[in-house]
This record gives structure tokens, C-alpha cells and sequence, in this order.
């Protein structure tokens, strides 16, 4: 029952929250109605539910000084780098040059911490309360890190099994039953789909309850039965899909400046690109680990003959229309001197790199064929990162390119990304995100939980493509 208020009133225990609930708004009221002298400490799992979670926080006028936010993992962090001795944990792994070896290392290093008992006085003295949102994403660890926690502190989490869609590697997902129930009981489950009330397609939201009722018994979903919200795109599986793809992801919300959500492929990153830099204002949603870009900058040498071949094949990577191998061409017949026309903005810029092969250089090439006509940056977050990864390298010559890499995809963890109008990303990258329409590009091919979490992006319209009307998805 949709019955719970007051989070901090309870101790302990676990909300089950279906999508669209009103968990976070939930959060909110909680925290504006606070009336405890200390902050609460409030954890969620990803930047983006950071960033979502702290501009409903700042709609309500709550004030910052009665919560503070962050990711388990950013918390973890902090109280690694605060008692690098006690939690065991080295300057190599709290540089996070290998992401996927080093959050397991930090996570057990703050659990340890937590689970010796070394800052329960800490603790205690810094915050009220603890809440955990998006419960069902913890890993092994991160479960440990918060039941240690609630040794210290009054504890709720809150979360969806269904939603559970990460992956932690060798860090697995906690069991929902055997280790979340285990330790925090379920006090209550949220029933009323207020993200579709609120939009005033409630119908829309209860049916959406129903889907998730059908996914958790392993039933099949008849899209000839969903509300009139709900389109179905057929797949015939041929080469007229692609153009498919890209009219159904040209959607237009149904509200004056109403954000779209595009979710394709998780496995395919390269076909989630190709649908941005074909529809005219979309934007990739990346993921925090910002691979491409550390890649780049781990390979890019300021000095290398081939290095302006690697800056604009890398810009072709993030915009539309660059043509790299063209433009290495022609500041080569420009440099011999055997061109007849004039060189553009972006071929001197080009030939300025060239000829002084500085960071500085770099940036303004980088800015130059970001101004040309026809161009378009449909991956900004990389863009963005990249200058001001040379930025920093420009104020400080002892920063190697890869370690200002490191250092600004950190940064971006913390601040969080706004949210673009027409964003392309994977359920993974979209999860805790909404928006007036999603648009679900391969919907054969989630299992339910993706698929659940895919469904549930959009409160006014939902286009669902697919080669069946009747989805099966795997378990």
C-alpha cells in the first residue's frame, strides 16, 4: 500500500518501489519536512539519478543543508581517501586509471572500514539518518557498505527487483530475498503510478502496472491490449527497419518542449550513434566511464606524425559531417604548397596544429570544425570532456593528457550531465531517467527486466518496435 510519508519515521527497512511511484518524490517531501538537526546522508547508484534526484530536491526548495548527496560509490570514495589506512586502500586504486579493478577494491575497503567499526562515532556525529535509493541496483559489496552502515545509522532503502538491470562483474548483484529482505524487511510497497497521473494518462500508468505484475510471472505482453499512449512500430527484419528506427526515434513529445527518450541496443554502442547522428537534435547519453575518451587520450601524442589523423578521426567519432581523411588531405597539399584555393578556418587551425603541435592548438581545432556548417555534435559529454582534458594539460605541463582524461571523467561522476531533449542512450545509460515519450528501438530483444525498465521512461506516449505485437521476453 502507498502509505509511507515520512521516510525517516520508519527504521530499517525496505519500500519496494515500482517505476513512476513516487519514490523520489517520496525522497523529497521526506528530506522538506525534516525536521532532525544533522543531514540525512542520501546514496543512489549513478550520476544521472544524482542529477535527477537533486533537481527535484532543488524544485521543492529543499534546502541543501538538510541532505547530502551522492553515489555509493562516490561515498565509498570519500571514506577510502579519508582513512587510507584503515580501509587498506592505495593512491593507485583512488586514482581509478582502471575503473573496473579499483570500485571493487574501494568498495571493500570502505565496508571493511564500516564493518570494524572504526567510524560509527563518525558517523553518528555527521548525519541523521541514511536513505538509499534504486536498492535493487547494489552490488555484493555496496549492500555491505550500507548494512554497516545501519549499525550507525536509522536506515530505509528503497527499490524494484525488476529494475535490477546492472552488472557488477565479479561484484554481483546482491540477492534481493536472501541478503535485501534479509536485512531490511519490506515495510511497504508504492501502488499509485504517479509519474502517469500527474501527466494525466493514469490508465497509461495502470496498465504499465500491470505489465510489470505480467513480467514478475513470466507472462507474455500483448500490445494489442495497451492504452491508446502505447505504439507499435512491426520489424520486419530487413534493411526498411533502419529507416523504421529513425522516423519512430523523430517522435515529437506531445508538449511544448517535452523531452524524448530513444533506448537502443545495450551491446551496440555504434548503433545507438548511428540513430543520434542521423535525427536532427539528438544526443548520446554516454556512460560515466567515458571509454572512448580515456582511450584516445592514452594513444594521442602531440608529437606524432599521425597525430592530426588521430584528433579528427576522433571528431569524427563525435560529429556529423567532418570528414577527416579529406581534411588530413588537404593540409597536407596545403603545407606543400601546391593547393589553389585558400585554406578555411578549420584548415588553418588544422595547419597550426601541425606546425606548432600544442594543446592549445588542439582546442582550437577541436572548437573550429565544431563551427562548420553542416556539423553537428551528436556525443557533446565526450566532446566537452576532451577540451577541457587538454584545458587542463594547457594550465599544467607536468599532467599527462591521460591523467587530465581521468581527472575531468571524475569530475563529471560528481557533477552529474543534464538531461538533453531528445537523448539516445541504453536502458542501462537512461534507467532512473523520464521524459514525455520513450521510444523503445529493438524491443525483442530485452529480457524483462530491460524491458520493464524501458517501458516505464515515458509518462505520455510509449512507441515499442518490434517484430511481434506479443512480447516474450526472457526471464
Amino acid at each position: 500500500m502507498n502509505n509511507v510519508t515520512n521516510l525517516l519515521e520508519i527504521s530499517n527497512v525496505t519500500i519496494t518501489a515500482p517505476a513512476g511511484c513516487g519514490k523520489t518524490h517520496l525522497i523529497a517531501e521526506t528530506l522538506r519536512n525534516s525536521q532532525v538537526a544533522k543531514p540525512v546522508l542520501v546514496l543512489t547508484h549513478t550520476n544521472a539519478g544524482v542529477a535527477s534526484l537533486r533537481s527535484k530536491l532543488d524544485r521543492l526548495s529543499v534546502p541543501s543543508s538538510k541532505y547530502r548527496l551522492s553515489t555509493i560509490d562516490g561515498w565509498a570514495i570519500r571514506l577510502a581517501s579519508l582513512f587510507p589506512e584503515r580501509s587498506g586502500i592505495s593512491a593507485d586504486a583512488l586514482s581509478l586509471k582502471n575503473p573496473g579493478q579499483h570500485y571493487p577494491l574501494i568498495r571493500k575497503g570502505a565496508y571493511k572500514l564500516l564493518k570494524e567499526s572504526h567510524i560509527n562515532d563518525i558517523l553518528k556525529a555527521s548525519y541523521s539518518h541514511l536513505i538509499v535509493d534504486e536498492y535493487q541496483d547494489c552490488s555484493f559489496y555496496q549492500h555491505a557498505i550500507v548494512y554497516w552502515a545501519s549499525r550507525s545509522l536509522k536506515t530505509c532503502v528503497l527499490g524494484d527487483p525488476l529494475q535490477a538491470i546492472f552488472n557488477f562483474g565479479s561484484d554481483g548483484l546482491a540477492d534481493w530475498e536472501k541478503h535485501v529482505c534479509k536485512h531490511f524487511p519490506i515495510h511497504a510497497e508504492l501502488d499509485i503510478p504517479w509519474r502517469w497521473v500527474n501527466a494525466g494518462c493514469e490508465t497509461f500508468g495502470r496498465w504499465l502496472l500491470e505489465v510489470r505484475s505480467k513480467l514478475l510471472s513470466r507472462q507474455q505482453i500483448d500490445l494489442r491490449k495497451a492504452p491508446p499512449e502505447v505504439q507499435w512500430v512491426k520489424l520486419d527484419g530487413n534493411n526498411d527497419d533502419h529507416a523504421k528506427l529513425l522516423r519512430a526515434s523523430r517522435e515529437k513529445s506531445p508538449v511544448e518542449d517535452g523531452g524524448v527518450l530513444i533506448i537502443g541496443e545495450s551491446i551496440s554502442a555504434d548503433s545507438r550513434y548511428r540513430i543520434a547522428s542521423a535525427v536532427h537534435g539528438a544526443v548520446t547519453v554516454e556512460a560515466v566511464d567515458l571509454r572512448d575518451l580515456i582511450d584516445f587520450a592514452n594513444r594521442f601524442a602531440l608529437n606524432n606524425d599521425n597525430a592530426l589523423a588521430e584528433i579528427t578521426a576522433f571528431a569524427q567519432n563525435l560529429m556529423t559531417n567532418v570528414g577527416a581523411n579529406d581534411l588530413v588531405t588537404r593540409v597536407q597539399t596545403l603545407l606543400r604548397g601546391t593547393a589553389r584555393k585558400e585554406p578555411s578556418d578549420v584548415e588553418r587551425a588544422a595547419i597550426k596544429f601541425v606546425q606548432e603541435p600544442r594543446f592549445t592548438n588542439a582546442v582550437e581545432l577541436l572548437v573550429e570544425i565544431n563551427k562548420q556548417s553542416g556539423v553537428r555534435t551528436y556525443r557533446p559529454a565526450v566532446f566537452k570532456a576532451c577540451i577541457k582534458a587538454m584545458q587542463l594539460c594547457q594550465s599544467n605541463a607536468n599532467l599527462t593528457f591521460s591523467d587530465a582524461a581521468i581527472r575531468i571523467r571524475e569530475q563529471n561522476r560528481i557533477l552529474g550531465r543534464p538531461l538533453p531533449k531528445r537523448a539516445v542512450g541504453s536502458t542501462l545509460l537512461l534507467k532512473g531517467l523520464e521524459a514525455d515519450v520513450a521510444v523503445i528501438l529493438n524491443a525483442d530483444k530485452l529480457d524483462a527486466r530491460n524491458l520493464y525498465v524501458a517501458m516505464t521512461r515515458g509518462c505520455r506516449r510509449l512507441i515499442i518496435c518490434s517484430q511481434s505485437s506479443i512480447l516474450k521476453p526472457t526471464s
